[in-house]
């Protein structure tokens, strides 16, 4: 059985005969929104009759949902892209998922953390995350190997066709993110062969979440012309040792001004009383894939206890060394999974550093790093 996707089999080339047909002034709009798991995309077209010139004047859709009591949702947009694979003038719209009586739907996370990015934008958050994945092919396995075990490892950011593979992809993948604004900053092949990673931000408020969506929808339709699955999985394979996540990195102005380590530290501090809580919430299935990822080996910490230090990557929460000496910037939350919600992330962050959230503290869990 071929391990590509059968769609690679189609001539790319012809499909472009179709995309450089005239047309009027009409506009594609692609309606993009999270599923019911909380974990995946989904997404469908429609013409407008002209270019939307902002996210008001694209109108709210329908769309169904595979639940008992709600069997159709509103699909209300939020954010608004341009579309890198039909190009100009068309566009890739994010939506929030509401239900008939314009409620949050259930795993819409993104209308509980804008109402916490507003009380808490005097601080100006700023959040940058590290989206980790894994190029597998159609039966599981990573892309490119065989069958029967792992023929080479590699090291982070390593080049050469003997130590990594998919490297159009990410290529691809980053230029398409630039074409359609995504803030995207970066790229880099990761510790395992078809392991890549990106980076978005530094954003402020709930845009950094809403551009990892939108940049994790076109890593999929990406490697979809390339006849490959990426994984967001945070175990994509049997070999725990290689595992995905998504680094967080959190700042407030005062934490990016002069003496903001001190800020830095206080935050880490509310944040170690808080371990369980946010291991709840930094994968979509109640901590239970984080409890098989973080097993304090390779680059992970523990899952049982909560972990900081300086210019340490087996730890909870990472104070770069550069930050260290210049006595401000940001700190690195290293917890969540690959496959998180960007917004419940968030949201746990600045409930924990910013607002003071502090019921069910964890207590005797810390452990300091040397």
């Amino acid at each position: 059985m071929s391990t590509l996707s059968r769609s690679f089999g189609l001539h790319k080339i012809v499909k472009q005969h179709y995309l450089s047909l005239a047309k009027g002034a009409e506009c594609q709009v692609t309606y993009i929104w999270i599923n019911k798991a909380g974990e995946n995309l989904l997404c469908k077209t429609r013409t407008l009759e002209m270019e939307p010139a902002g996210i008001r004047d694209v109108p709210e859709w329908s769309a169904s949902w595979p639940d008992e009591k709600i069997t159709e949702v509103v699909l209300v947009p939020v954010r608004m892209f341009r579309d890198p694979f039909t190009l100009d003038p068309n566009k890739l719209v994010l939506c929030e998922v509401l239900d008939g009586n314009y409620l949050r739907a259930q795993n819409n996370q993104r209308s509980q953390c804008v109402k916490v990015m507003e009380n808490v934008k005097d601080f100006q958050p700023w959040f940058g995350m590290e989206q980790e994945y894994m190029l597998l092919g159609l039966d599981g396995k990573p892309f490119g190997w065989p069958s029967l075990g792992l023929p080479f490892t590699a090291d982070p950011c390593t080049v050469g066709i003997n130590n990594m593979l998919g490297r159009d992809i990410s290529i691809s993948h980053y230029r398409a993110c630039l074409y359609a604004g995504i803030n995207i900053s970066g790229t880099n092949a990761e510790a395992f062969p078809t392991q890549w990673e990106f980076q978005v931000g530094p954003c402020e408020g709930i845009e950094v979440g809403d551009h990892v969506w939108m940049a994790r929808y076109i890593l999929h339709r990406v490697c979809e012309d390339f006849g490959v699955v990426a994984s967001l999985d945070a175990t994509p394979i049997e070999e725990k040792n290689h595992t995905s996540g998504c680094h967080t990195n959190f700042s407030t102005k005062e934490m990016r001004s002069k003496g903001g380590l001190q800020y830095i530290e206080e935050a880490i501090a509310r944040l170690s009383k808080r371990h369980s809580q946010h291991l709840r919430v930094y994968d979509p299935h109640g901590g239970a894939d984080n409890m098989i990822r973080l097993t304090n080996q390779s680059t992970t910490s523990s899952f049982q206890s909560f972990s900081t230090a300086t210019a340490s990557r087996k730890v909870s929460v990472r104070i770069p060394d550069h930050v260290n000496r210049s006595g401000c910037g940001y700190f690195e939350d290293r917890r969540p999974a690959a496959n998180c919600d960007p917004y419940s992330v968030m949201r746990a962050l600045a409930e924990t550093c910013l607002l003071g959230a502090a019921e069910d503290d964890d207590e005797g869990k810390k452990t300091v790093a040397a």
